[in-house]
């Protein structure tokens, strides 16, 4: 039987702060090129040996580096530089995996795709740092393989539901900024988009830093104007939501009678301005939100197979949005797993509910509620193929 504590759900929601990092921001990059590295590593696994390997490659660093922004145009004086660290299978038999060029060229690849006015190959530098894991972890992944997983870490995950207005209204706007067809219509707002949202009971503010890319602005003029319609739009998203006397400000810390302003050469402060590290931005549901339960762990890169750390993350987030969806009067669910190393994934230490309920006592839930737990812990291979193929949000 999987201990499960089962209890109400009380709380104040006068005040709700809730963050988003853009998929540009130094921090998100890291945690997508750790993702993107353990996807590719995954598949090449599966395609030599024809199941997934050990590895964790969680650990990245971006180090800023030089720019001249300018209107019209810019340059770059010194290249970002972004660390790949952690430890994965690299040799079989006689068979030696090429984990360093899957590491370089994925990481350009999803910055071609993703960063519509950086260079990957002129504008940053990738450097591969990955070794052969322990023994005992890498024996402890063989015990398990992909059908009895064994937890390879003591953690926890945890999860929420459903998502808030003003949650979802964060995740709408930097994804829908995000999207192709914007990035032709205003080319020089850059995918560094940082959201933060603090509500106080119905007042709603918005608070936007966005790089606008000088080779699209033809001065300050212009800067300005790229300025008052990111503003409209994201007042647009914000009353489409329910949100119509929201007040935004975009860029916030500019002074444009000294001519200090956000305005890079490539659409993300990486260039210049910030670092970035693997596990400081969002959670595995895209948002930061310090007034929900959160856990620290950066779920990015960690192999989905036996880290709970990630699948832990991933899987109290859908045993959350389970109770909501199908247990009548459940209005809010918080889900909290604890897992034991060397345990199976499929059998946790502890998992916790907490139900916010119309009418009767958390209790009276506990049978249904075993049974969504135990059927989304069944579920666990399905994770697998869903994180290899970018279906799940991980950061």
């Amino acid at each position: 039987m999987i201990p499960i504590v089962i209890s109400g759900l009380r709380g104040d929601n006068q005040v709700e702060v809730v963050e988003r990092k853009g998929i540009g921001h130094p921090d998100t990059i890291c945690d997508a090129l750790a993702e993107e590295l353990s996807r590719n590593l995954c598949r090449e696994y599966r395609s030599r040996f024809g199941l997934i390997l050990h590895h964790n490659v969680d650990k990245a660093l971006l180090c800023g580096g030089q720019s001249i922004p300018a209107f019209g145009g810019g340059s770059i004086t010194a290249p970002i530089r972004i660390f790949l660290a952690g430890r994965a299978i690299t040799r079989v038999g006689n068979d030696e995996i090429p984990i360093s060029a899957i590491a370089a060229e994925g990481s350009k690849a999803w910055l071609k795709e993703n960063l519509h006015a950086l260079d990957s190959d002129r504008h940053v530098q990738v450097e591969p740092l990955i070794q052969q894991g322990s023994k005992d972890l890498r024996s402890l992944f063989a015990r398990g393989g992909e059908s009895g997983v064994l937890a390879n870490d003591t953690s926890f995950g945890v999860g929420h539901a459903p998502l808030s207005a003003v949650e979802r209204l964060v995740l709408a706007i930097e994804q829908r900024l995000h999207q192709r067809d914007r990035i032709a219509d205003r080319p020089a707002w850059g995918e560094d988009i940082k959201i933060m949202a603090v509500r106080t009971g119905t007042q709603l503010t918005l608070t936007i830093a966005c790089a606008m890319i000088g080779r699209y602005i033809s001065g300050l003029d212009n800067y300005l104007e790229q300025e008052a319609a990111l503003v409209e739009r994201i007042r647009g998203y914000a009353i489409e939501h329910g949100f119509p006397d929201t007040e935004i400000f975009v860029n916030a810390a500019n002074d444009a009678k000294s001519g200090n302003i956000y305005l890079t050469v490539t659409g993300t402060s990486a260039e210049a301005g910030d670092d970035g590290q693997v596990g400081r931005g969002n959670r595995v549901n895209g948002l930061i939100t310090p007034c929900r339960p959160m856990s620290l762990e950066a779920a990015a890169g960690k192999n989905p197979v036996s880290h709970v750390g990630k699948i832990y993350n991933l899987l109290a987030a859908r045993v959350a949005e389970a109770l909501v969806a199908e247990l009548p009067g459940v209005n809010e669910a918080h889900c909290f797993m604890v897992s034991k190393i060397g345990a199976p994934v499929s059998e946790p230490a502890l998992v916790q509910v907490k139900l916010r309920i119309e009418e009767g006592l958390p209790e009276e839930q506990r049978e249904p509620t075993y049974g969504i737990v135990a059927d989304r812990l069944a579920r666990v291979p399905e994770l697998i193929d869903e994180v290899m193929a970018g279906r799940m949000m991980v950061f």
